[in-house]
């Protein structure tokens, strides 16, 4: 049934994959290029927004890597929502793909783009048809919906981008920068806060104006040190791996280790999870527009009952008391989705432990005490990437839900992820300049 997808593919504009292999420099350069387009692009302002229009999604904003009120309103959110439903129907079976196969491979991502596009305007149009971005008048919704949709469409091509011909993704990418700009800005902003006007709008500023009136307000530094502690806690869980000793049986004496991580399936699950209740509320706009409000009503832009409120992430320590039961659900729901989706991307991004096991044999290697075999590599990864990737994507699900209560600077979700994308960029970036350095490595890791 895909397959008939594919004459639609030859006519998508697509970003040309590299000849040769990229070095460090140039892939720093265009890294370096889209990222200021970037922020070029969401310092655009949407023509004809009206001033009293509000972020509905500003919780979610930081995972969106979105701008509201620019033409980068819906930032990445056509791209993971394209993914998630590309997952679920690969991961369900209703769409046969195997993802080691080249030909299977340009057939997921070729969808993938065209599911990302489509997404992009039916979330325009949704967004703008509902209220949810708010037009000066009548007349400004379609060129709204217009701006909306070239942003969002110049985001996939940026994320191709970088993706081909820069480090590690741009979906990553555009989350990190938002996120730190938020951190940067909200700590040490010294202009004074719309609010409270001749109190600096950053929190270590105010803090310090406090101090000279002789009433310290100590409550302003708790989004900062939650956001130090998240950020000391995702680091050393990323430290954290089983390793499985291994020889290869072309050479004696060679031995290694492979390491399985922690967090497996990396900080995927969180964005896959935190898109999707991006959804729920877009959806519960679209009912209370038709008249049937069944997954909540939504009023001045936020979620006040429904499945739409208890799914909309809680921020702030108060609310555990105010609305324990809310917080609790969501905790549960939100965990319970990024384990689902931990098991999902292992799968679909070929990490799983058949993978892996095929991987390990066909470059010859061996477990010292086992007999080499492809069948046993499998059995004995099966006892520990499974355990792991659930493990991993309950602890990313607790640690970004808790981090959110803290109300931490950039969204405790923002900081988790911006600190996991941050640490495997380094890890790219140093793995891509060794390999500058000595060309026989690329050889030896195949690349």
């Amino acid at each position: 049934m895909i397959e008939k997808l594919q004459p639609f593919f030859s006519i998508l504009p697509q970003v040309k994959s590299p000849e040769h292999r990229i070095a460090f420099k140039e892939k720093l350069k265009w890294t370096a290029v889209i990222l200021v387009l970037y922020f070029i692009l969401a310092q655009i302002p949407l023509f004809g927004l009206s001033e009293f229009a509000v972020d509905q999604f500003a919780s979610l904003r930081a995972v969106l890597a979105g701008s509201f009120g620019s033409i980068l309103t819906l930032g990445i959110g056509p791209i993971v929502t394209a993914s998630i439903v590309l997952q679920l129907l690969v991961g369900g079976k209703i769409i046969k793909l195997d993802l080691s196969k080249h030909e299977d491979k340009a057939v997921f991502q070729g969808t993938q783009k065209l599911l990302a596009i489509i997404f992009t305007l039916f979330e325009s149009l949704v967004l703008v048809l509902t209220g949810a971005i708010a037009p000066q008048s009548p007349d400004f919704v379609w060129i709204i919906i217009l701006q909306m949709t070239i942003g969002g469409i110049l985001v996939i091509f940026l994320d191709e981008v970088i993706s081909k011909w820069g480090f590690g993704s741009g979906v990553g990418l555009f989350i990190a920068a938002g996120v730190a700009q938020q951190i940067i800005v909200g700590s040490f902003n010294i202009l004074p806060s719309p609010t409270t006007p001749g109190i600096p709008a950053g929190n270590i500023p105010a803090f310090i104006y406090s101090l000279t009136t002789g009433q310290p307000t100590f409550d302003l530094l708790i989004p900062v040190i939650a956001v130090i502690g998240v950020f000391l806690v995702v680091v050393y869980a990323e430290s954290m791996r089983v390793e499985i000793p291994l020889s290869y049986g072309g050479v004696k004496g060679a031995r290694g280790k492979y390491p399985l991580r922690f967090i497996y399936a990396s900080n995927m699950p969180v964005i896959l999870a935190s898109a999707l209740l991006l959804n729920v509320q877009l959806f519960a706009n679209i009912f209370q527009r038709l008249g049937f409000p069944i997954l909540g009503e939504i009023s001045q832009g936020q979620a006040i009952s429904g499945l739409a409120y208890y799914l909309t992430p809680p921020l702030g320590l108060d609310v555990i008391f105010t609305d324990p039961l809310r917080v609790a659900f969501y905790g549960i729901v939100f965990t319970g989705m990024c384990v689902l989706f931990a098991v999902l991307w292992v799968e679909i991004s070929g990490i799983g432990p058949k993978k892996v096991a095929k991987q390990l044999h066909g470059m010859g290697m061996q477990m010292p005490g086992f007999r080499s075999s492809r069948g046993q590599f499998e059995k004995i990864l099966k006892k520990y990437i499974p355990a792991i990737t659930v493990l991993g994507g309950a602890f990313v699900g607790l640690l970004a839900f808790g981090a959110d209560l803290t109300g931490a600077l950039g969204g405790g979700t923002g900081v988790l992820l911006t600190v996991g994308i941050v640490y495997r960029l380094y890890e790219e970036i140093a793995q891509e300049q060794l390999m500058d350095m000595h060309p026989m490595l690329r050889k030896f890791l195949g690349d």
